[in-house]
């Protein structure tokens, strides 16, 4: 038998007992989860400095976005829950019928954390979970293993077991976590674990949210404000050492303004970073010393204009920048994950435009421009899941911007309504007249089927 078997048995009982669907149940969860935080934070800061020192401003990032996400669905929970009415044929709706949308929870929830921001990762769909009425099982990641172990201390304290519950280790778990017919599943990591729980879901039919990655495109133009976009991109692309899903992961920028824009971004990692990041208090470290040496990989040193350095036992990689980069250079090929961004110089937007769109679609992507005509040209022709126009990263901070990738870079939206609405199932009801006659039965011969027909449209 399935070890967590009782686990989820436990949550679906409690789950058929239809508390979970009630307004006080959900603002009670929420209300657990801010204590927990609150309560917590110092704790939750230091871990995430043990694991791979985490600055204190993407520290306190972490426990601010879910408290911003708890506070949303407090104030809004009501009218997410509340039945919603839908037009119907002008015919039913003279015969006294009206449509309603319910959202009804669909049950026990899996949410796999990344490592990444792993509790922003791992809290977010979490609180989404909840509000929506699902009890929550939490997979918090194994290589932020501080992170993991607070977790799996505080959740019992704050929540039951069967609205919330906590499985931590690493893919022996997951693996028999994910035999299990959960309701729904909610993963954030790579887009080769995320195969692996689709696969697994499809064995249940089991409904996903896949958060994912790529290579996110960064393009600057020659109309682009080039002090405001190189520090955009340098915050963007080295904030959690680069190990950000939506970082800009390459930028193309136009030959007329390539080499100023080069020199400005160089001035700008110097003035966020210092002249030795590794003493930087503001620099976090790479997760593994596997993945130090992967992002070194992608140095080629002869590209090299800014950084370069590297310590893998230190699990360090210098904010690097290579230029002029092409589409047959090592950090070209995936997603980098790692402070190493790569520039390539461009003639013609429209080859820009073809070239990107041809790749797998991102989670991400990035214009900085002043000129209306291109910026619109660039949304509406490249696929990808969100982003900004003169801006990075910050489009994942707005609860009324739904967040998710699409092909490759995931599937499925959530945050704020968007989330509510993902966790939920959409049950969709036809109000009938009880005591009007609509005769739509057989036998047919003799009557007017295309006036019966005619209430439908």
């Amino acid at each position: 038998m399935n070890k967590y078997q009782s686990l989820l048995d436990r949550q679906r009982e409690f789950f058929l007992t239809d508390a979970t669907k009630s307004e006080p149940w959900r603002l009670d969860q929420l209300e657990r989860m801010e204590r927990l935080l609150c309560d917590n934070q110092q704790a939750f800061c230091d871990a995430l400095y043990q694991d791979f020192r985490k600055p204190p401003f993407e520290q306190l990032f972490e426990i601010t976005v879910p408290l911003g996400v708890i506070d949303y669905y407090r104030r809004h929970l009501a009218e997410l829950m509340a039945p919603q009415p839908a037009p119907v044929p002008p015919g039913l709706a003279a015969e006294g019928y009206r449509g309603e949308i319910h959202m009804e929870p669909y049950g026990p929830t899996l949410v796999i954390g990344p490592f990444n921001a792993p509790v922003l990762l791992l809290l977010d769909p979490a609180i989404a979970a909840l509000a929506a009425g699902n009890p929550v099982v939490l997979k918090p990641a194994n290589m932020t293993p501080t992170v993991a172990a607070l977790f799996q201390t505080l959740i019992p304290q704050y929540f039951a077991p069967e609205a919330v519950s906590i499985v931590t280790g690493g893919r022996e778990e997951i693996s028999a976590l994910l035999e299990l017919p959960f309701d729904f599943i909610f993963f954030t990591g790579s887009a080769t674990v995320g195969k692996v729980v689709m696969r697994a879901a499809a064995e249940h039919l089991t409904p996903v949210i896949l958060e994912l990655g790529g290579q996110n495109p960064t393009v600057v133009d020659a109309t682009a404000n080039l002090d405001i976009a190189v520090d955009r991109i340098a915050w963007g692309h080295n904030a959690i050492s680069g190990q950000w899903c939506i970082a800009p992961g390459y930028v193309y920028v136009h030959r007329s303004i390539a080499d100023d824009f080069i020199a400005r971004l160089k001035r700008s990692l110097t003035a966020m970073y210092g002249e030795d990041p590794s003493a930087s208090p503001d620099f976090a470290r790479m997760i593994s010393e596997h993945d130090t040496r992967r992002v070194a990989s992608y140095i080629v040193p002869e590209k090299v204009v800014h950084g370069g350095r590297f310590d893998i036992p230190g699990r360090y990689v210098e904010p690097t920048v290579l230029y002029p980069s092409t589409w047959d250079d090592p950090a070209m090929q995936q997603e980098i994950f790692g402070p190493v961004l790569p520039v390539l110089p461009y003639d013609d937007l429209g080859e820009v435009i073809e070239t990107i769109k041809r790749k797998p679609r991102s989670l991400a992507a990035y214009i900085f421009s002043r000129d209306q005509a291109a910026v619109d040209r660039f949304l509406g022709s490249v696929s990808f899941g969100g982003g900004c126009v003169n801006q990075t990263n910050l489009h994942c901070w707005i609860d009324s911007l739904p967040f998710g990738g699409v092909g490759l870079s995931g599937m499925g939206k959530y945050y704020g309504k968007a989330g509510f609405d993902a966790l939920s199932n959409t049950k969709a009801m036809l109000i009938g007249n009880p005591d009007k006659v609509l005769d739509v039965f057989p036998p047919y011969a003799g009557k007017d089927i295309a006036k019966i027909l005619s209430v439908f449209s």
